[in-house]
């Protein structure tokens, strides 16, 4: 009998569905002894052992399903050490879960903090095999993450409904997508047509974006597309120490940095501003036929180490082909947008 267990942690996005199903699939074509334990609301199910007993029926017709049918929470790692308030050793009681139900894997869906995790629990001595799920594209050791695509898409579609009312009104708009990495703003951006860019790793000059702006003006443009990241920040910021970033965010006034820059923009130029922020529709709907096409080749590669017993890897993606990594070598690193990559030149 071969038992695995199967969880989605962090934030959800499209194609987290898709990408069990093909891990499924990739099980029961090969074997008909094939066990599944689906542990509920991310590594909670897995620590307090609440999990259900599925079955490949229940990976039929979930393809275009967005979201996941597992749900799914957010265990900051840093945490994962510290008893909970019931005084619960978490890794202890994981790990219980895990021998309890005599597994053989546990394949963890997930980004960053979910690879962190899960790189710990292999270091604890469990079979683990993962894949690579955020909106962000941030995971290294691997080329794409699935759930990119689905929200590049909605995010550039968003800037694209911006740009008829921002023709029709002349106003400066700004587009606002993105976590600690730029590369959902950079790909949007320049999908959707913006004017000007700001990511988390090229720290803006609010002078130089109001050139931007006043420049388009004397060209006869009567609006301007602002694509900026969430964790876009200013060249003053950029230079502070990070307990005074950390003080001086604390007393600001802004719901983000967009609403900053708004203020400065508008107390600079003339320009009307108007702010959208997609937020979690970015991470909603149906996955795009890439993500889904993506998700069902790694979660097919991801049954294959597992029939293979090649464990303590993350399924991932080079040059368009389908790799396995080390869960040691991608915990606890992001993957940057490189200011000197072609596609920012």
């Amino acid at each position: 009998m071969l038992r695995i267990g199967m969880l989605t942690s962090g934030g959800d996005c499209q194609a987290l569905n898709a990408a069990m199903r093909g891990v499924v699939k990739g099980l029961v074509s090969k074997r008909d002894d094939v066990e599944i334990y689906g542990f509920q609301d991310g590594y909670k199910g897995l620590i307090y052992s609440n999990f259900k007993m599925l079955t490949s029926k229940d990976f039929s017709g979930i393809l275009t399903l967005g979201g996941t049918i597992l749900g799914t929470s957010r265990q900051p790692f840093k945490l994962m050490r510290v008893p909970d308030k019931d005084g619960i050793d978490k890794v202890e009681a994981m790990k219980h879960t895990y021998h309890k139900l005599n597994l053989d894997c546990l394949v963890i869906l997930g980004g960053n903090g979910t690879h962190k995790s899960a790189n710990m629990l292999r270091e604890e001595g469990l079979n683990v095999v993962t894949l690579p799920k955020t909106i962000d594209n941030d995971l290294w050791g691997t080329d794409m993450t699935f759930g990119f695509q689905s929200a590049v898409d909605i995010a550039t579609d968003t800037i694209d409904r911006i740009h008829t009312t921002a023709t029709s009104h002349s106003r400066v708009f700004m587009e606002v997508m993105g976590h600690k990495v730029g590369w959902v703003t950079l790909h949007a951006g320049i999908a959707g047509g913006a004017d000007i860019i700001l990511l988390p790793e090229m720290p803006y000059d609010i002078n130089s974006v109001v050139e931007a702006i006043e420049k388009r003006g004397k060209a006869g443009k009567r609006f301007t597309i602002i694509a900026v990241a969430e964790g876009a920040i200013s060249k003053e910021d950029a230079a502070l120490s990070k307990k005074e970033l950390k003080e001086k965010k604390a007393k600001k006034k802004y719901p983000s940095v967009a609403y900053e820059l708004a203020e400065k923009i508008q107390e600079k130029t003339d320009k009307e501003v108007r702010i959208t922020v997609p937020g979690h529709t970015q991470r909603g709907g149906s996955p795009c036929a890439y993500d889904r096409v993506l998700a069902t080749r790694l979660g097919a590669e991801a049954a294959r180490a597992i029939l293979e017993g090649d464990f303590g890897c993350m399924v991932g993606t080079k040059n368009q082909e389908i790799i396995r990594v080390p869960l040691s070598e991608v915990a606890g690193k992001l993957k940057y947008v490189d200011p000197k990559a072609s596609i920012i030149k």
